[in-house]
């Protein structure tokens, strides 16, 4: 029998001039331990980002509270459930960027690129002059993306400006649109590359999440599942809990397809990992497993090392 769903999850984010931002964390921190929200909001002199999860009361409750900061006012929020609380603990983190480019002098709140709603991404990439651009990282691209989107397969977001940089002539005359997984990323994407002087820059309002909200499965143009940073690992079409799994070695999330791989060792290896580590390491990851699944079973939650 499937749980009913008895937390909802908030992916939030707002670029924002934040110059006291310090002064936000203990309040902030206080706020969400007394309401039980657990999960990792990051504060930044360009804004906030984070996902948090709680019961409806309460993230409602903190929605409100962050609305109501100077500058926060107009959240970028995507909503979905869980059946089991997907976070251990609540973090809120001074950060030098709320998501790492590595590049000065952008400001998302001033330059980003055009916004397109989910109802009316189809139309924008399915355009013969629209190259489409995944911004997210390689390991969450393996178990979905948009049809027809270019994976510029990089290990984190700090590289992408120099995949664009390597790739500017093939972006010379077309339209741009790029998409993340809740906006945050693509938004400063575009900020980015318009910064480079192009004009025809697009982004997905709300990112992936709001598409697969919004968008009926039959007429979407999504492949896969998509990577979310919480134990669900992933969801599908109408923010269903997906079918991916992770990988406790690597962290790569797994396809049902890699969990049928010989490469596959729960908790130890797969088949992202396993020529990458040593007999060893798989020693270590096996008795940190065998430690998990005992502390399971003497229904003690989940272990540290989980």
């Amino acid at each position: 029998m499937t749980s009913l769903p008895r937390f909802r999850v908030a992916a939030l984010y707002r670029f924002a001039r934040l110059d006291a931002f310090e002064e936000l964390r203990a309040p902030l921190a206080a706020f969400c331990c007394a309401r039980g929200v657990k999960g990792t909001l990051l504060l930044a002199h360009e804004g906030i980002n984070g996902t948090v999860a709680g019961s409806e009361t309460a993230i409602a409750e903190l929605i409100l509270y962050l609305e109501a900061i100077e500058g926060l006012a107009g959240l970028e929020v995507k909503y979905s459930a869980a059946a089991d609380m997907p976070f251990h603990r609540m973090k809120v983190r001074l950060k030098r960027e709320i998501v790492t480019m590595g590049v000065d002098d952008i400001d998302p709140s001033k330059s980003a690129g055009t916004y397109v709603a989910p109802t009316d991404w189809n139309a924008l990439i399915s355009q013969p002059d629209t190259v489409i651009i995944d911004t997210r990282n390689a390991y969450e691209v393996s178990i979905g993306t948009f049809k027809g989107a270019i994976d510029p397969a990089t290990a984190s977001f700090r590289e992408f400006p120099a995949w664009v940089e390597a790739h500017r002539a093939e972006l010379e005359g077309r339209k741009v649109a790029m998409f993340c997984t809740g906006g945050i990323r693509c938004e400063k994407a575009t900020a980015y590359v318009k910064s480079l002087g192009f004009e025809d820059v697009f982004h997905l309002k709300g990112g992936i999440l709001k598409y697969l909200e919004e968008v009926p499965a039959e007429q979407s143009l999504w492949q896969g599942e998509c990577f979310v940073f919480d134990e669900r690992v992933s969801v599908s079409h109408g923010l269903a809990e997906g079918e991916a799994e992770l990988c406790r070695a690597c962290r790569h999330p797994l396809t049902p397809g890699d969990l049928t791989s010989p490469k596959f060792a729960a908790g130890v290896s797969c088949p992202h990992c396993f020529d990458a580590r040593s007999d060893e390491d798989r020693k270590r990851y096996a008795e940190r497993q065998r430690q998990v699944e005992l502390a399971q079973a003497r229904g003690r939650g989940p272990h540290i090392g989980s």
